[in-house]
């Protein structure tokens, strides 16, 4: 299996689940009528915190990381407050402009996976914990996860019924109970189907660098389950060249060029 085939069953339902705006957690109303922005839970804050802060990610508008292929590095652009997003791979270009996901290609082979959800695939392995704070979710605590004699507190995610294409999907990020950075997510992918799936998946986040201040993943390993738990490692996906800015960059590097098509 090839290394993002099980990361894109999280991403197909993550994504489709964040596309519209909306949030159901606890908010409260000022003296004035009007109300603060959602507070999330206390432990959700402090595994924010421990990444640098939900206010210093909101103040960024540009991500760009690369991944190392076979074939060459391929480098995933995103603008954080439209997510509007470019991959730029060897032989082969998807972008999304806000309104279309498009392709080009000088290759003459199939792209393999869908290129609708693999444009911010990579996106939302990247950006955690951070995506968690998106729209329309709704959190409580979980059961631990203990994993060779360590035990990893969680915070469980679902969404809104209305939210997206994928709104029965359920998340659990598990985080280090001492220091609060993230270390575990669980999740199960319904691919649109309007019933739970009960089968887990697990990603561990094993390494995390500094950038502009927030603690971002390194490293990540893709595990085998055996009864909902994880057990061997999979895979492994590294990412580099990171960085963030709170420069917006130029809109036309998302739009369609000539000779790209729109993918239907």
């Amino acid at each position: 299996m090839k290394k993002t085939t099980l990361l894109l069953l999280f991403i197909i339902t993550i994504a489709s689940c964040k596309d519209k705006a909306g949030t159901n957690a606890t908010i409260e109303p000022q003296s004035n009528g009007h109300v603060t922005k959602p507070r999330y839970p206390d432990n959700l804050v402090k595994v924010f915190g421990a990444h640098g802060g939900l206010d210093t990610w909101k103040a960024m508008r540009s991500l760009e990381f690369s991944i190392e292929r076979p074939d060459g590095f391929e480098i995933t652009t995103t603008d954080l407050k439209e997510r509007y997003a470019l991959v730029e791979m060897p032989g082969r270009t998807i972008g999304f402009d806000g309104e279309s996901v498009w392709m080009s290609s000088n290759k003459n082979t199939e792209f393999e996976d869908d290129p609708r959800f693999y444009y911010n695939a990579m996106f939302y392995r990247y950006a955690m914990p951070f995506v968690l704070a998106d729209g329309g979710i709704n959190y409580e605590d979980a059961k631990p996860l203990t994993f060779q004699d360590t035990s990893y507190p969680g915070i469980k995610i679902s969404f809104n019924h209305e939210i997206g294409n994928s709104p029965m999907d359920e998340y659990v990020l598990y985080y280090d109970k001492d220091t609060f950075q993230m270390v575990w997510l669980g999740y199960t992918a319904t691919l649109g189907q309007n019933q739970k799936n009960n089968d887990w998946h697990f990603i561990k986040y094993v390494a995390w660098q500094e950038v502009e201040g927030l603690l971002l993943p390194e490293a990540i390993n893709l595990y085998n389950v055996e009864n909902n738990l994880p057990t061997t490692v999979k895979d492994s996906l590294t990412f580099s060249h990171m960085s963030l800015s709170t420069d917006r960059m130029a809109l036309r590097m998302y739009m369609m060029p000539d000779g790209a098509e729109v993918v239907q």
